[in-house]
């Protein structure tokens, strides 16, 4: 049986298992675009980064990211290092925040893909017990064993073919979503640890600068 026989065979409920799995696709890609694209460039623009501020160049730090902000912790780094004359308290605050603030983006699709991986097994179900219910019907009380038996047993064959979509679909979405599950809690672990050694020279900067002004006192 060839595909579009298959997708015939499995019912109204093919429909939108084939939507759910062209949506499921577009999203995914969606997703391994975004994460390609911090993993390549983070650690470099973050290593960068930390090396000009470290070396008191204020001005080429903020260019620097200014020019990567279409990275999350660009973005966060920013909205700390345009604060004008904050405390480190601030300081670390704004970090804080603008971490939240990129939570949803790195989130994103999360909600869909769940809603995929729950919908599509049950709407396989769905197009089996509608299967089932159209080949039992078809089926007369007197003629089991005779010529409608084997409409029937095909019938039944034929009407898991949708199950089997389902838990194709939901199986194939659940692999990419926890991958991306995986991606953001690592991402999180590392806006922590690179937000940390920020705040941790902005602190150094700050007391020097405190020292500084009460010498001259």
């Amino acid at each position: 049986m060839d595909i579009k026989n298959l997708f015939i065979a499995g019912g109204v409920v093919m429909w939108p298992l084939l939507a759910a799995s062209v949506v499921a696709i577009a999203l995914i890609a969606e997703r391994i675009r975004f994460w390609l694209k911090v993993s390549s460039r983070q650690q470099i623009v973050v290593r960068d980064v930390l090396k000009l501020y470290r070396q008191g160049n204020v001005v080429s730090t903020i260019d620097a990211l200014r020019k990567n902000a279409d990275l999350p912790i660009a973005r966060i780094f920013l909205t700390a290092l345009e604060l004008e004359e904050p405390n480190p308290e601030e300081f670390r605050l704004a970090l804080e925040s603008e971490a939240q603030a990129e939570i949803p983006l790195l989130k994103r699709f999360t909600t869909i893909f769940d809603t995929i991986i729950s919908l599509a097994p049950l709407l396989g179900l769905l197009g089996t017990v509608l299967g089932l219910i159209t080949s039992f019907a078809s089926l007369n009380l007197g003629d089991v064993g005779g010529t409608k038996t084997a409409g029937v047993t095909s019938g039944i064959s034929e009407a898991l073919v949708s199950t089997a979509a389902g838990l194709i679909v939901a199986i194939f979405t659940l692999l990419f979503s926890n991958t991306f599950r995986g991606l953001y809690q690592r991402q999180m672990a590392l806006i922590q640890e690179y937000g940390g050694q920020l705040e941790l020279l902005y602190r150094r900067r700050y007391e020097q600068g405190e020292k500084a002004y009460a010498s001259t006192r």
